[in-house]
């Protein structure tokens, strides 16, 4: 075993937290108990980059259950959980992340996953396979394949393939089902506004709401603004995004004529420069920005530093920076991602069907190692059925099925 975190000695702070969330994520324990006998990652080894708080942590010992060899590491330094690292280094596994690291720090950690010669990775945003490439060329061939868990990460997935560059198979878990339209609306709506709400400690309702990108996570967090009773504006690049949108009720405009108008900007669009200077400028006194995308490159909060003539920590998580106009912006979390920076992330039972989802695609690919011809690879059907009918199953709800003439009439 071997690790790199901050104090084996929190452990049982994060072990609170992990039994907090085992019972609360039943298809995960469902799927532990069918990998235990199974054992579909014998002699096997995963290098693992998502946030490392208690859902994930979870997830890993799902994973170890199914005789893989664990690398753990963290996908953003702000959302690593210390003693979660140390819950799991506590029960044998191999993690390597530690809270507020620096950029170097964090790809050394990304580095130290790697180097072992991993046969399957489990990525969130694409810093693993993006630096196994880069620096790992002579390790690609021992590669299975892996999976992608976020927006941002299949991106990237797809530039890489599209250049020729990608060298094994990847299943794009977010774009699963009961991955993209749970954990991005439902998920990311209640967890952004649990971090933006616990970090200000300020009322929602009567405040106009800017919502950056009307993608699914963008849908979860105008909808949850407009439930606790906020005027929403939507920004958007694509047309299509826009009318739903508007038919939706909410305002949209682009962010230039936004800025004058919001109290508080979320972006979640997966892109860079989304509020950059002329936004800034052009914000009302007290607004407040943060970011609800991958990447700590949506908000320019470099931009925004060098132009204030000054700031100042506002509050913990929240820093004020004064513009040349006298007008005071403040930024949560760095403009790091807010529901996790300043938060505790989705909730356990939506993780749940995305970790399901991620457990089962990498059965699947070492199920049928060497057979996967594809570089991106949609997650199979029957595994979003599984999942959705373990879930409703754990909720007590029964379905229709077709009848065999129903069949017959539907698919000939």
């Amino acid at each position: 075993m071997a690790s790199h975190i901050r104090d084996i000695n929190l452990w049982e702070s994060g072990e609170l937290k992990l039994s907090w969330v085992r019972a609360h994520m039943p298809l995960l324990d469902g799927i532990q108990k069918d990998f235990e006998k199974e054992k579909p990652f014998e002699g096997l080894k995963i290098a693992l980059s998502v946030h490392l708080e208690a859902k994930t942590a979870h997830l890993c010992e799902v994973l170890a259950a199914g005789g893989a060899t664990m690398y753990i590491t963290g996908s953003n330094p702000l959302s690593t959980q210390d003693d979660i690292a140390a819950a799991l280094v506590h029960e044998g596994l191999n993690v390597f992340a530690i809270h507020g690291a620096t950029q170097e720090e964090y790809f050394a950690d990304i580095r130290r996953v790697l180097e072992v010669g991993p046969n399957l990775i489990i990525d969130d945003g694409g810093d693993l396979v993006t630096t196994l490439h880069k620096t790992f060329p002579e390790l690609l061939p021992g590669v299975i394949g892996g999976c992608e868990e976020t927006t941002t990460g299949i991106l990237r997935l797809k530039a890489m393939a599209a250049a020729g560059q990608l060298r094994f198979p990847m299943m794009l878990v977010n774009d699963a089902d009961c991955k993209h339209l749970f954990d991005n609306r439902y998920g990311t709506g209640q967890s952004v506004w649990d971090g933006i709400n616990r970090t200000t400690n300020l009322i929602v309702a009567g405040k106009n709401v800017v919502v950056a990108g009307y993608g699914w996570c963008g849908k979860g967090v105008a909808m949850r603004a407009k439930g606790m009773g906020a005027d929403v504006i939507v920004t958007e690049v694509d047309p299509v995004k826009a009318m739903e949108a508007v038919m939706d009720g909410f305002k949209v405009m682009p962010m230039l004529d936004a800025a004058p108008l919001g109290d508080i900007f979320i972006t979640v669009t997966g892109c860079e420069d989304v509020i950059g200077e002329e936004a800034f400028l052009r914000m009302k006194d007290g607004a407040i920005c943060c970011n609800a995308g991958h990447f700590d490159v949506e908000v320019a909060v470099a931009r925004l530093r060098e132009m204030a003539v000054s700031h100042r920590p506002a509050r913990n998580n929240i820093e004020a920076f004064t513009l040349e106009n006298g007008r005071t912006v403040y930024i949560l979390a760095q403009g790091r991602l807010v529901n996790l920076a300043a938060g505790d992330g989705h909730p356990a039972e939506i993780m749940d069907m995305s970790f399901a989802i991620q457990a089962l695609s990498a059965r699947h690919l070492a199920k049928n190692r060497g057979n996967i011809p594809a570089l991106l690879n949609n997650v199979p059907h029957e595994i979003d059925r599984e999942v959705a009918l373990r879930k409703l199953s754990d909720w007590g709800i029964r379905i229709d099925t077709l009848t065999e003439k129903q069949q017959k009439y539907i698919f000939g």
